[in-house]
């Protein structure tokens, strides 16, 4: 194939941005030998960067330390100690028909408990003074006896786990109160537990949570044995099953890929182009990869599909250039002149679909939870190199590529048999076939709104959500949740005193205490609780026989003090000073619903106590009932800030939209038209969302902006195309028309191939990444057919064809 044109043929860059634009392409395309090999040094560089890449998990990470929750979970964390805890259960099998109950009281179980409980101990990073079990000297039990009061550690120095020590224990167990809480309700297991550090005591470092869940799972091979079961929960053990599962996003990044490969194939009817386009859309994941270690970033488990997302966007830009190039050598261009043209034609478009990207990710930092800003972060890194890698260097690698006339007329063969189609969609830029799609898009607005309503916040289900119902890990959390009463969830009210001496003594203060307690025991969530009074009052009755009409609360300070005494700070009930009591409140899940309604039910309590008709106001000036610490406490406040921030987000980011595109279209209709199918899409996400029953909460949050950021491109690259066209006399029909056979098959590849690949993560051993790729397959699949069918509909009631130009 003979070109017939040249550089002087190429059309001239029009628009206040052209000078800019021109100068830029002669600098890459007149330096391209340079210029390439400055971004092949740069990306061996960024390589050997990669390579230093660091899983980056954190507990507070994971929680919205700024809302006012946390900021009592973090003022009272050393006192009575974190949510990230480590539980491990040895539970014995049950016994065999016919044979003696198998409980825990026996010799072999008990030196796998003591030994279990020391490698627990040894852990690099537990907080070792936190840890308790049976064989912990912070067990302790306390009776009755003759004289007053006995009492000692629940499994004395001298056990030797003979038949009597184990009749001891026992008797120990029971006086201490111990079962359903380190004891299982039918004997057969015990509890471990262990709050974490927040760094490696030792490095001064965050805590390596993979690391630790490998030690706990070396633990529970070293255990299970003998017809006994090791079950682990906690943060540290989730982090490392969200890790291992995170191992498989490589397998269906792979799967994607090859998807791509095949499908790119089919579009381009070239090898060569399809290279080069997977090429481009690798760059910017390795430039990404390689730019996280350099700015102090490692890569988070929940952010691990970040790059995924890279490369699709980057596919999808990367197509959009090959295909104006291969026009350009369809219209006689050299390879060379043909990149000048699709870069003079994409630089802009492209690059305000990569910018408006960005903001799109970067509102997202705007949710004040930091594992939410990284993304935010790493997504905003992603697409800003992008605008390098798919419009800097792929237009130059192109410059050195030749395509067969043979191969180009079979591509074009392909392109022309969707005439047929793009003609029927561009009759939704008359007004008789628009006024019915926007009709059905109205009924879809309705039908969104109606089911958005049932979106949950926060956690649905039981167990860890972010993995399968059926993960080593679920499993783990059921059987401790069924075999102890306390269960897993707690959500803990710290009670702070002020100008009060000795308020656990007080008894306007313990009755207040004790009467919050009455009024949360009675609420639905919850399943049991532990506080101070209920303890006193138990010691109270000791102190007299044990009778239950002594089991109250003594309204003399002496005998209160009596009462209070026995109950130590390591119970985690008071502080040294008793200015602060924790009260502990057991719920029966964490669900969002249930952890809201508890939650009102504290303020609920608050707005009367503090009431000038309650009956403690003598005292409701110096007494506080804050709001939360405990795991279900942590979830309750990302709840909030997760809802809160849900809305911000939807702002910020139709605004940063609407913004860039106003800046860009200098058109209010255009730009109304560009939005509104994006605003539809994510009303039905919301809504599907509800169907599926996934809760909006961290994991998902992000879906949202993600969608949203990379669906404005497909309207973006059409109407560039459509107000050309009708900058040059062509009726909005005919403009849509043109406008779809040169970047229509683009966009609709693009957008069925993301799909696809996304949509392959709903096989993953992740739960919230197959729900991620539901939800953003959709999002891909819908937001295509917005700009295909909403935008020409729209566009014909909002935008006025021009005059031509001379």
């Amino acid at each position: 194939m003979t070109p017939h044109k040249t550089t002087a043929d190429l059309p001239r860059i029009e628009g206040p941005l052209g000078g800019l634009i021109q100068r830029l392409s002669n600098l890459l395309f007149g330096n391209r030998a340079l210029m390439l090999g400055i971004f092949a040094a740069l990306t061996v560089f960024l390589a050997w960067s990669a390579s230093g890449l660091k899983v980056d998990a954190g507990f507070k990470k994971m929680i919205p330390l700024e809302h006012p929750y946390m900021k009592t979970f973090t003022d009272y964390e050393q006192t009575f100690g974190g949510a990230n805890r480590i539980i491990v259960a040895l539970i014995r099998e049950p016994a065999a028909e016919g044979a003696a109950p198998a409980t825990i009281f026996d010799k072999t179980f008990m030196a796998s408990l003591k030994a279990a409980t020391d490698d627990l101990f040894y852990i690099k990073g537990v907080d070792r003074p936190t840890v308790q079990s049976l064989f912990t000297p912070n067990v302790r039990f306390i009776e009755i006896v003759e004289g007053g009061f006995a009492g000692g550690n629940v499994i004395p120095a001298t056990f030797q786990g003979e038949p009597e020590d184990l009749e001891t224990v026992r008797r120990n167990v029971q006086k201490a109160g111990l079962v359903g809480r380190l004891v299982s309700n039918d004997l057969h297991g015990a509890l471990i537990r262990a709050d974490l550090l927040d760094v490696d005591p030792e490095t001064g470092e965050k805590l390596n949570y993979p690391r630790i869940a490998a030690e706990l799972e070396a633990l529970r091979a070293k255990y299970q044995k003998d017809g006994v079961q090791v079950h682990i929960i906690g943060f540290a053990k989730a982090v490392g099953d969200i890790t291992a599962g995170a191992q498989g996003v490589i397998a269906f990044f792979l799967i994607a890929f090859v998807i791509t490969a095949l499908l790119l194939l089919w579009y381009t009817k070239s090898a060569k182009l399809t290279g080069v386009a997977l090429v481009c859309a690798l760059l910017p994941v390795l430039w990404l990869l390689g730019t996280l270690p350099l700015a102090g970033y490692g890569i988070d488990p929940l952010s691990i599909l970040v790059p995924f997302l890279i490369f699709s966007i980057g596919c999808s830009h990367a197509v959009q250039m090959t295909n104006a190039w291969k026009d350009a050598i369809a219209d006689g261009f050299d390879a060379t002149d043909a990149s000048r043209y699709a870069f003079s034609q994409l630089f802009i478009p492209g690059t305000l679909a990569l910018v408006t990207n960005a903001l799109g990710f970067l509102v997202i930092m705007l949710i004040k939870i930091d594992i939410v800003r990284e993304l935010g972060i790493t997504a905003t890194l992603g697409v800003s190199l992008m605008i390098v890698t798919n419009k800097m260097v792929l237009p130059i690698l192109l410059t050195y590529l030749n395509i067969g006339q043979a191969t180009l007329d079979k591509k074009l063969k392909l392109e022309n048999s969707f005439d047929p189609f793009w003609r029927a969609c561009s009759h939704f830029a008359e007004k008789r076939t628009a006024v019915w799609a926007i009709a059905g898009s109205v009924v879809l607005l309705v039908i969104g709104f109606v089911f958005a309503r049932e979106q949950k916040v926060g956690d649905l289900g039981s167990g860890l959500p972010e993995l399968r119902e059926d993960s080593r890990y679920n499993r783990d959390n059921a059987a401790i949740t069924g075999n102890f009463k306390i269960g897993v969830d707690v959500i803990s009210i710290v009670v702070q005193t002020h100008d009060i001496d000795g308020a656990c003594t007080d008894h306007r203060v313990m009755d207040a205490m004790d009467a919050f307690e009455w009024r949360m025991k009675n609420v639905d969530g919850i399943a049991s609780a532990i506080s101070l009074p209920s303890m006193a009052k138990i010691v109270n009755a000791g102190f007299n026989e044990g009778s239950l009409r002594w089991r109250v609360l003594a309204r003399n300070r002496d005998v209160l003090a009596q009462a209070v005494t026995p109950i130590d700070t390591g119970t985690g009930l008071l502080n040294s000073d008793c200015s602060a009591m924790q009260m502990l409140f057991f719920t029966s899940d964490h669900q969002g619903e249930t952890l809201a309604h508890i939650v009102q039910s504290v303020k609920d309590w608050n707005a009367e106590f503090h009431a000038p008709d309650s009956e403690f106001a003598e005292i409701a000036g110096k007494v506080e009932f804050k709001l939360a610490s405990g795991n279900a406490g942590v979830m309750a406040a990302t709840n909030e800030a997760v809802e809160e921030a849900d809305k911000h987000e939807l702002a910020a980011i139709f605004g940063a939209i609407t913004l860039m595109c106003l800046l860009t279209f200098r058109s209010f209709g255009a730009t109304l038209c560009i939005i509104l199918p994006l605003a539809l899409v994510s009303l039905l996400n919301n809504a599907l969302m509800a169907v599926l029953g996934i809760g909006l909460k961290v994991s998902t949050l992000p879906v949202i902006a993600l969608g949203v950021g990379v669906g404005v491109d497909y309207g973006i690259y059409l109407y560039d195309r459509i107000e050309v066209h009708l900058h040059h006399g062509m009726s909005l029909v005919e403009a849509f028309f043109n406008a779809l056979k040169e970047r229509g098959a683009a966009a609709a590849f693009t957008a069925v191939t993301m799909s696809l690949g996304v949509a392959t993560w709903a096989f993953s051993a992740l739960k919230f990444q197959a729900d991620m790729g539901v939800l953003l397959s959709f999002m891909f699949l819908v937001n295509m057919l917005g700009a295909l069918i909403l935008l020409p509909s729209l566009l014909a009631f909002f935008i006025k064809p021009k005059p031509a130009r001379g």
